[in-house]
């Protein structure tokens, strides 16, 4: 049987290939129950900045434990990251096609504060999907999914910043499109979502249906 039901971690403004599993599967679910696991999409993204990508990551408390699930994970605000994150993204984005038409709507992320790392990570895809026009069918697990569940495709560990970790996913194709510094350092596949809704706009939807072809 094919599956029908993605499987993901929460991400930070997720990169392209993690948007283009919630328009390629039916359904998808959301990882609350996993332990969390440091340096990955979970809290942090990519970005094109004057000198290349650039990673942004969201500070998050230190657990008590050496081990908190990912539901439990809370955000630190001991600096002002979203400053620095706000300042990061206006300076990477700010000369691009559809910076001043979206960048309103993201505003928010940027100047309200969320306790717990899930929610807020939640209330961006809600956003980012109204914007790319798609619909919303995250759900969130109600227990630990173990690896290699019948009729789920597992993207938990596959979706990975560090190359070193990304399992190669044949479905995900990405295709070429303009970026503000791709004159500089060429073409970067596979960023944040926000480098492609700033750069095509209306047409990003478009483009991750083509990423899956």
């Amino acid at each position: 049987m094919e599956n029908t039901t993605a499987l993901l971690s929460t991400a930070y403004f997720a990169p392209i290939q993690y948007y283009c599993k919630m328009i390629q599967y039916s359904n998808v679910l959301i990882e609350q129950w996993e332990n969390y696991s440091k340096q990955s999409y979970r809290n942090r993204c990519n970005i094109y900045g004057a000198n290349g990508a650039l990673a942004i990551s969201v500070p998050v408390v230190k657990a008590t434990n050496k081990k908190v699930l990912t539901k439990d994970v809370k955000i630190s605000y001991d600096t002002n990251w979203q400053k620095l994150h706000w300042k990061g993204i206006e300076s990477a984005y700010k000369s691009s096609p559809f910076y001043e038409y979206y960048i309103d709507d993201l505003e928010r992320f940027f100047n309200q504060k969320w306790d717990f790392l899930l929610d807020f990570n939640l209330e961006i895809q809600s956003e980012i999907c109204e914007i790319l026009e798609i619909e919303n069918k995250n759900s969130l697990t109600d227990d630990f999914i173990p690896v290699n569940t019948p009729n789920i495709a597992d993207f938990r560990n596959v979706i990975h910043p560090k190359p070193s970790k990304e399992i190669n996913d044949t479905a995900f194709n990405p295709q070429t499109y303009t970026q503000v510094f791709g004159n500089k350092h060429g073409f970067i596949p596979n960023l944040s979502i926000l480098d492609l809704i700033f750069n095509l706009g209306p047409d990003s939807s478009y483009y991750l249906e083509s990423c899956l072809k």
